[in-house]
């Protein structure tokens, strides 16, 4: 599996990023809707991201209430797009 970024191939990493890579941005609620994953679960691999540059995070308070956003950067986007190719890739090296 040369070339698969293992950052984004762990499963629950693959879901967040690929739910961000369709929306602009994403906050706490939509991702924890879409996911089933706990706060907990969100929280720790989206530090992973952050921490690799995948994903930008934002957090505000709107109507006195705490709003957590997730972005993915230009590097996030590419990283996707390429972990896609690979895949893609190595799917098609299988036929």
């Amino acid at each position: 599996m040369t070339g698969i970024d293992r950052l984004i191939h762990e499963p629950a990493r693959l879901v967040l990023v690929s739910s961000l890579y369709v929306v602009d941005e994403a906050d706490f609620v939509y991702l924890s809707n879409r996911t089933g994953f706990t706060s907990g679960n969100i929280s720790s691999h989206m530090t992973k991201l952050e921490a690799a540059g995948y994903v930008e995070v934002a957090k505000t308070f709107v109507d006195k209430r705490p709003r957590t956003t997730y972005k993915l950067t230009k590097t996030g986007r590419k990283a996707f797009q390429q972990y896609r190719e690979n895949v893609e890739g190595l799917l098609s090296a299988a036929e």
